[in-house]
């Protein structure tokens, strides 16, 4: 039995994690999906202040006041970075960490520092990032629920995109699995050795598995990514 704990990307809270912590359930396993301050049913705690530190100390205060051992640490997307302040914290809790189509960024670099050099930046709205056109970025995805997505999906506090992650490097000798859906396990390797911001995605630690598709599996793919989890 494995003890699992689900940190949700940009716009998502704990309920974007329901059916795959259902599948990880029925095999046995601990599960506890995670939202973050600001996200989902935490959205009247939003602020334009919330940031990085903030969601690490959700997760971080979880696995203390839970008194969780030995746990895997799943993040997906921007909740990978949240994943890997928490392990650099508390190395000593976690076991294994888990990348849902992201992975860990170097020491003072940002979420939105990656995405202004992939060539996608982001703009704010009052302090928020607004969610994206669900049906757009969806399409071509099978059993995406449009309407569940449109009407839980939160606007992201926008200091949580700017704020860098700190950290000391306590984490990097933890087991790192990467699931990745966007992109491939050989573009991995070869952005590794040339950007920056790929360079600790590879190593002796790391084991990598590929579920083909949007960068959001855990919507509507939970059965195959649970699986995938485990390995």
């Amino acid at each position: 039995m494995t003890t699992y704990v689900l940190v949700p990307g940009f716009f998502l809270g704990g309920w974007a994690w329901r059916d795959v912590a259902a599948h990880l359930r029925a095999r046995g396993h601990e599960a506890h999906p995670v939202t973050l301050t600001g996200l989902g049913e935490r959205a009247h705690l939003a602020r334009p202040d919330v940031d990085l530190d903030t969601h690490i100390d959700d997760v971080a205060h979880l696995l203390r006041y839970r008194e969780l051992r030995d746990v895997t640490l799943v993040g997906h997307s921007y909740g990978g970075e949240v994943v890997t302040g928490v392990a650099d914290r508390l190395p000593h809790l976690v076991s294994r960490l888990v990348y849902v189509d992201t992975g860990p960024l170097p020491d003072g670099v940002s979420q939105n520092d990656f995405a202004r050099s992939a060539g996608a930046p982001q703009e704010p709205t009052d302090g928020f990032l607004p969610p994206p056109p669900w049906a757009s970025v969806s399409e071509g995805e099978d059993g995406v629920d449009l309407a569940r997505l449109s009407s839980l999906a939160t606007p992201q506090p926008w200091a949580t995109a700017t704020a860098p992650v700190r950290l000391t490097g306590a984490w990097e000798k933890i087991p790192c699995h990467g699931v990745f859906s966007s992109f491939t396990v050989e573009q991995v390797r070869a952005m590794a050795a040339t950007v920056p911001f790929f360079r600790l995605m590879v190593g002796p630690q790391w084991t990598y598995a590929e579920l083909p598709g949007w960068h959001w599996p855990l919507l509507n793919r939970a059965a195959e990514l649970s699986v995938l989890l485990e390995g």
